[in-house]
Parts: C-alpha cells; structure tokens; sequence
C-alpha cells in the first residue's frame, strides 16, 4: 500500500516505525523497551500509539497468538519519500536544489557521503542524454 494513502505520521508514530523497520514484526513489549532506552515512555502510551496506528492503516497487526504482534504497513522508502516530498512543497518552495544546498551547508557530510552524492548526480546528467 502506498504511504501516499496514510496519514503523515507523527514524531511519535515515526519513532515506532522506525523500531518496526530495523526489527521486523514486534510485539508492543519490545517496541517499548527500545524507545525507553531513547526516551522517557509509558508501556500504555506505546501501547495506545500502536493501536491508534493499527486504527490509520499504519501499522498490521496479528492477532492470532495471545501476544498480538505488530509490523509497518508502510515501507520506510514510502514514509521518506512522502515526508520528503511535503518538506520539499512546504519548506523550499518546491525546489529540491534549495533543500540539498541548505543541508549541506548545515551539515557536514563525510568524504563518503559526498562521493555518493557525486556519484549520483553524475548516473542523473547520463540518464539524461
């Protein structure tokens, strides 16, 4: 299903995916042991937040053990994409070329990283020709 067709999630709902993401289908136990080791949370509030996001089509969820076990139900290149494409409407007037000078003029990105986005941009001008 595509992100496109679920609610923006919040800075909450982004951190669960992001757990759900890196570790598969969970249950809310594991999910909540590690947000609390990145925050201060409430086994009810992890709890309350993944239902409400089972609610919006963000989360599937089986039932059919006595533990019910989660997983997104949205892929987090789908998540990136959305979110990206707002940010890039909302923030930079629809100009991606805005959005990457400002990140790297904030951000320090390793030799690495830059080879990456050289790399990138060199496939880019050849798929053009």
């Amino acid at each position: 299903m595509a992100a496109d067709k679920h609610p923006r999630p919040t800075e909450s709902e982004l951190e669960i995916l992001q757990v759900l993401w890196e570790r598969g289908p969970s249950t809310v136990r594991e999910v909540h042991e590690v947000l609390a080791r990145q925050k201060e949370t409430g086994y009810t509030t992890t709890l309350k937040l993944m239902q409400i996001m089972h609610d919006k089509g963000t989360l599937r969820r089986d039932t059919s053990a006595r533990t019910h076990i989660y997983e997104a139900s949205v892929s987090r290149e789908d998540t990136q994409h959305q979110l990206l494409d707002r940010m890039i409407h909302t923030l930079f007037s629809g100009s991606a070329a805005s959005l990457v000078m400002q990140t790297l003029g904030h951000h320090r990105a390793s030799a690495g990283e830059l080879e990456k986005i050289k790399d990138y941009l060199q496939q880019l001008e050849r798929s053009k020709k």
